[in-house]
């Protein structure tokens, strides 16, 4: 067991640490209960060989009463013990999530969501239960075995010292299984993350999966991590079914040699050890049974337990990269002039996304972002909102160094609309003031107006309190798209990036998306990833992108009079300028041999 770990995971009892004593405390006064009944029980069976009637009935009045008082103890320690366990897990939940939205873009770039969800489910369940349960068994089952054994030297040392001889080959056998489990346990749990990664994505895909008939392709890749799940927890079953039964069969042993040296001592000297004696000896042996295999038990939710806690510290342990400083002041006032100085970006080390972007951008203009795909457009906005830092260089709003300010104040400044153009599982009334909690219906109202929804809204069942599906697929893409819209209009922000925003609608519909946008882009630093000419017509800029870098800047006019690569994308757009240079690359290779 890894004790850094194991010692984290008590940390998170802390906060509750009476309510986890008293429930300790309620666990032993509960087993000196179950200590004390065979003692009471050895002198019912004296009593009874030596005929003292009379003392029988105070005897079982005894037994009864330490039953019923060991019955409530165990009643108010589950109780505190489940409310620990409870507690622990909301403040787990809690915690994992917080965490999870204080990371950057880029760590979830490189994770799967269902890795993410399994830790936060699975993985917490199992320490949640053993914090809240498994540590209580612990606890209770090595206590039970320091008494029951502390009375068995007293009632007779030598025969005491016998019978438990076989707890170390116990210990040792356990440390034993859960050397080997633990690593098996946390195999198990990765393949379950796994597993779960894949029935999250064949669920967010299954347009796609109906769509291209691939029903029997996704089975076969769901089989596949099904399989490897089994194989694992067949390996780890076979573990248990080893361990599990020899934990339970090495203390009979003790038992053999009780009976046979016990009972040849009760028949042969009575007066040192009478049958009665015996009895309360030998119901301790047996008492200590179920301690031993819970004793392994617990071990092995204490294996699980850290097994889980490893890949969920994995997470915690993971500092946010994109933080504010120490007491950073908000973003300051201003009209929104936006500059890029000497600006690198590398994901992860990989090749630069951006190389070299020197851009200032007046407050108040338009700027058209246009090149071919992959050439660093979306990259570029993406810095604004600071979703990412510059690997070199910075980024400027008013003056400002964006990493100098308050990251929160900076993003309320700023509206984002994605081409994807995500919705919440939520009534669009709620999807449009996401940015802005406490809009009245007037303003979400003017905001769809604006962005062209208002009209598809009102023919909507419930109109603008109508529950969208979750991601909001119950809409076609043009309609999230409005929506999108309408949600950063509604924000009045300083700064507006339309990253392709309306790549889903129709040319009628973007003409009169256009207006509205014109209306909320007056006055205010707009951004536009543009892949038709019909948006760029927006802009009071062009930019040109390829591989990285700007290339070029300018009117409309004066691109098409210098900038070949601008000409073909005015032509052709964006996405197929890309073919037009692989074609043009492939004929000069050709051409060369």
């Amino acid at each position: 067991m890894r004790m850094p770990t194991f010692r984290r995971l008590l940390g998170f009892l802390r906060p509750y640490r009476r309510a986890v004593i008293g429930s300790l405390l309620f666990a032993w006064l509960a087993m000196a209960m179950t200590v004390l009944i065979p003692l009471l029980i050895g002198d019912a069976v004296s009593a009874i060989t030596d005929h003292r009637r009379d003392d029988l009935l105070p005897l079982a009045l005894a037994i009864l009463g330490a039953g019923v008082l060991r019955l409530g103890l165990t009643v108010v320690r589950r109780l505190i013990a489940g409310k620990v366990s409870v507690d622990v897990e909301f403040d787990l939940r809690e915690r994992i999530y917080s965490h999870l939205q204080g990371l950057e873009l880029g760590f979830f770039d490189g994770q799967q969501t269902g890795q993410l969800m399994s830790r936060a489910t699975v993985d917490l369940q199992s320490i949640r239960f053993f914090l809240g349960y498994g540590l209580i068994w612990l606890t209770q089952s090595g206590l039970t075995i320091l008494l029951a054994g502390a009375v068995m030297f007293v009632l007779n040392p030598v025969l005491a010292a016998l019978a438990l001889a076989p707890v170390p080959i116990v210990v040792l056998t356990a440390m034993r299984f859960n050397r080997l489990s633990r690593p098996a346990v946390q195999e198990v749990q990765q393949r379950v993350g796994e597993l779960t990664a894949e029935a999250e994505e064949s669920v967010s895909g299954i347009r796609i999966v109906k769509a291209f008939a691939r029903e029997e392709h996704m089975f076969g890749r769901f089989r596949h991590r099904v399989d490897r799940l089994f194989e694992q927890n067949v390996y780890s079953t076979r573990l248990r079914a080893f361990y599990s039964p020899m934990l339970g069969f090495i203390p009979s042993l003790g038992l053999a040699v009780v009976l046979l040296i016990g009972g040849r001592q009760v028949i042969n000297d009575p007066q040192s050890f009478d049958l009665g004696d015996f009895t309360a000896f030998y119901t301790y042996l047996v008492m200590l049974i179920g301690p031993m295999r819970s004793l392994g038990m617990a071990l092995g939710m204490a294996q699980r337990a850290v097994a889980s806690g490893n890949r969920m510290f994995e997470i915690l342990d993971r500092e946010p990269r994109v933080t504010s400083p120490p007491d950073a002041p908000p973003l300051p006032e201003g009209p929104g002039r936006v500059a890029f100085e000497g600006v690198t970006l590398r994901y992860d080390g990989a090749e630069p996304s951006l190389s070299g972007i020197d851009l200032e951008v007046p407050a108040g203009s338009t700027v058209a972002l246009v090149g071919p795909t992959g050439s660093g457009k979306t990259s570029l906005v993406a810095l604004i909102a600071r979703l990412y830092d510059p690997s070199e260089g910075s980024v400027r709003v008013d003056g400002a160094d964006l990493r100098a300010v308050d990251v929160r104040s900076l993003r309320r400044s700023i509206a984002f609309v994605a081409d994807d153009s995500f919705l919440f599982s939520a009534s669009v009334a709620e999807n449009i003031a996401y940015a802005k909690p406490d809009a009245t219906g007037a303003e979400i109202e003017l905001a769809a107006r604006r962005a062209q929804a208002h009209d598809f809204i009102t023919r909507l069942p419930d109109g603008y309190e109508t529950v969208i599906g979750e991601r909001g697929m119950t809409l076609s893409g043009g309609q999230r798209q409005r929506v999108a819209i309408a949600r950063a209009l509604i924000a009045e922000p300083r700064l507006l990036i339309l990253d392709d925003a309306t790549s889903s609608v129709d040319a009628r519909t973007e003409e009169t998306i256009k207006e509205g946008l014109r209306e909320a882009m007056a006055g205010r630093t707009t951004f536009v990833v543009a892949h038709r000419l019909s948006t760029i017509s927006l802009a009071d800029e062009i930019v040109v992108m390829d591989a990285g870098r700007i290339v070029d800047r300018g009117t409309h006019e004066e691109l098409l009079g210098r900038s070949e690569l601008y000409r073909e994308i005015a032509e052709f757009g964006c996405e197929d300028v890309v073919f037009l240079q692989k074609d043009t690359e492939e004929r000069e290779l050709v051409a060369g041999l």
